[in-house]
């Protein structure tokens, strides 16, 4: 049985961190699915990458400008051409596994991460165009998006709550989730086919500490917190969706909000290039990749639940960052404003470079020059 298939037994899913119309289109994302990928994530920068980077959408964008197609909307048609095909893609592993897995993600502008009412518009009008049952639609872990959360949740509307390094705003979006529900059974909606997953960034935390860390002579820590903090987030999980409150919603057929492991490509080249695969594979969770990780994990990535073990041990490695003088809290809070300006950066970087194409096709110059 393939890798990936027995980390599914597991009660892991990996899900494709990549989205590009080539992918679609040449047959090679179905060839992952059959390898046992369940699910994809995209975001701005993916798209920028994409649609900027590539000339897979000069065609079709030609099509729009001649249209007189804005630049959002010809951004909105190229991506949600991706979304919708892929979502079809992996219709299949939906309805196979009962609307567990199966899913495409697409996130709101993160322009509009720190205002609630226009996410939530945002996320209806994205999630009512694709009409598929399988897309999430993620949203910031702002404070403001975890109130649009609970208002999507109740409205029947998946989400992927996004950019979550903090364990407190983890606890916060998981409340909101539940809330969620229960004013979706309370509306008395079926809350069995909604689903959120929780994508919480690992290998950031890393990247962020360990420069400090050597300075504090506490080398040892290095490289390991990131996976330290996801142990502690995943015991909250473990609380939070055991308690009684939650027992209530599960036996009308809510399903847990599942902790999605984010950021998992390795940084540092002294790390094992599936470190956050590796040490993070436990029930009720997925894996999200980009595609040099995977490829490394297919290869060489070890399958063993070692999520489960050491939260003792996690604990003991935070305190003695509080110890030294750094707050986590602080710098996990840091790492999320830096990651919403980062998206946004790459937004408008993205409108920027649709603006210089739809130039170029005006002008009957070549578009990749």
């Amino acid at each position: 049985m393939a890798k990936l298939h027995i980390l599914a037994e597991k009660g892991q899913a990996i899900w494709f961190d990549y989205i590009r119309r080539s992918l679609i289109t040449s047959g090679e994302l179905k060839s992952l699915i059959d390898q046992g990928v369940r699910g994809v994530t995209s975001n701005p920068t993916i798209f920028e990458k994409a649609i900027a980077g590539s000339s897979d959408y000069d065609e079709d964008l030609k099509a729009l400008v001649r249209k007189g197609t804005s630049i959002e909307g010809i951004y909105e048609e190229l991506a949600l051409w991706d979304i919708a095909h892929t979502a079809d893609l992996f219709r299949e592993v939906y309805d196979r596994t009962k609307a567990v897995d199966g899913y495409v993600s697409i996130e709101v502008s993160p322009t509009l991460a720190y205002d609630t009412h226009k996410t939530i518009s945002e996320a209806r009008k994205i999630f009512s165009t694709l009409k598929r049952a399988n897309i999430m639609i993620k949203v910031p872990a702002t404070v403001e998006g975890v109130k649009a959360t609970e208002v999507l949740i109740g409205e029947g509307i998946n989400v992927n709550v996004t950019l979550l390094f903090c364990v407190k705003r983890y606890r916060e979006s998981a409340l909101a989730y539940i809330a969620g529900l229960e004013k979706l059974a309370a509306s008395g909606k079926d809350i069995s086919t909604v689903s959120s997953v929780a994508s919480f960034f690992v290998s950031r935390v890393d990247s962020t500490l360990d420069p400090e860390l050597e300075k504090l002579g506490l080398k040892d820590l290095s490289g390991k917190i990131a996976v330290a903090n996801a142990k502690v987030a995943y015991a909250i999980f473990k609380e939070l969706f055991t308690g009684e409150r939650w027992k209530k919603l599960e036996a009308k057929g809510a399903k847990p909000q599942r902790l999605l492991w984010a950021s998992t490509g390795t940084k540092n080249p002294a790390y094992p290039d599936t470190l956050y695969i590796d040490e993070l594979i436990g029930p009720h969770t997925v894996n999200t990749v980009p595609p040099a990780t995977l490829q490394a994990y297919l290869d060489h990535g070890v399958v063993e639940e070692r999520l489960v073990e050491g939260l003792a041990e996690a604990r003991s490695q935070i305190d003695r960052l509080a110890q030294a003088g750094i707050d986590l809290d602080a710098v996990t809070t840091k790492l999320q404003l830096d990651g919403v300006e980062l998206f946004a950066a790459s937004f408008r970087s993205l409108m920027d470079s649709i603006v210089k194409k739809r130039f170029k096709i005006i002008a009957g110059t070549k578009l990749m020059e």
